[in-house]
């Protein structure tokens, strides 16, 4: 397990910093879906910049995603071939295709469908407690600051967006999934706003961002339907709340999150304390299929018909 340094990014910000890269989701999305390995494959695939492509995939090798096998001599050549924790990535990549399948109307291409083998049916993925069996919302489980945990250390260090450069935009293909959770103030407001923040003033002190940052990225989750105003009877300040399509983005933040903690824990311990009110243990998610309620594994989901 690659630990995390006890003064930089702890697990959470490592997480985001990897998922949270358009073009990282979309280089691992083909490793996992379509098996591809070497470069040229993932270059003519992706339709990317090589510059932009060497410096994605060195970042996913330096982070265990992948690891580098030669497999030709003369010119000698690599394959990146994903890692345990590389493949682990698949629940993530589910939770945010099943969001933007239905809470995005458009994509740069058609979202295939997700069947679950096992049944033989279309699904989408329910997240549940690993413990007790139950379904797990945002209401269902208490989130706290673990040891390593904090807003300074759980957003990550480069302050915008990661967008492509040389020519190569963005693949585009899970659009909102990037607004939320591609810049790192985007990240710190979402996740003060699942935390229970739901004044102006709490999430500059949560986030510890410029006023006129907070004020924009507000507006935007709210041009988005992720929140929406409220203005209390006998007051003028009005608050934001997550709407449903804000609440429906929470079991990609548990996965994102118990991902990052599973890899990249800190010395001292996790960076968030998860707890499911209903059973009152530690809070693992799991997913099950809605159509049959069992159990996903990654070789058991088909993306698509083909």
């Amino acid at each position: 397990m690659v630990e995390a340094p006890r003064t930089g990014e702890n697990s959470d910000a490592i997480a985001l910093g990897l998922i949270g890269d358009e073009w990282n989701l979309a280089i691992v999305r083909l490793a996992i879906v379509g098996g591809v390995r070497r470069y040229k494959d993932f270059r003519d695939r992706l339709g990317i910049a090589n510059s932009v492509l060497t410096a994605r995939l060195r970042h996913l090798t330096e982070a265990g995603v992948f690891t580098r096998a030669q497999y030709a001599d003369a010119p000698r050549r690599y394959e990146y071939v994903l890692t345990r924790r590389g493949r682990d990535l698949w629940k993530v990549l589910l939770t945010i295709a099943s969001w933007e399948a239905e809470w995005v109307g458009e994509h740069s291409e058609p979202l295939p469908p997700l069947l679950h083998t096992e049944c033989g049916q279309e699904f989408a993925p329910v997240m549940r407690c690993r413990t007790c069996g139950e379904p797990a919302g945002l209401r269902d489980v208490h989130a706290a600051i673990g040891p390593s945990g904090g807003f300074q250390r759980s957003v990550p260090r480069v302050a915008t967006r990661r967008r492509s450069t040389a020519g190569s935009a963005g693949p585009g293909l899970v659009p909102q999934t990037i607004e939320l959770i591609g810049n790192r103030w985007s990240a710190a407001a979402l996740a003060a706003a699942l935390f229970g923040a739901r004044r102006f003033t709490d999430m500059l002190t949560m986030t510890g961002a410029p006023p006129t940052i907070v004020a924009d990225r507000l507006r935007r989750f709210c041009q988005m339907g992720v929140l929406t105003t409220v203005t209390r009877p006998g007051s003028s300040r009005a608050e934001y709340r997550l709407t449903d399509k804000g609440r429906a983005f929470f079991p990609h933040v548990m996965m994102m999150l118990e991902w990052g903690d599973r890899w990249f824990r800190a010395p001292e311990g996790p960076a968030t304390l998860l707890t499911h009110t209903a059973c009152g243990r530690e809070f693992h998610p799991v997913l099950h299929c809605s159509a049959c309620g069992y159990e996903l594994y990654g070789t058991r989901v088909l993306v698509g018909r083909g």
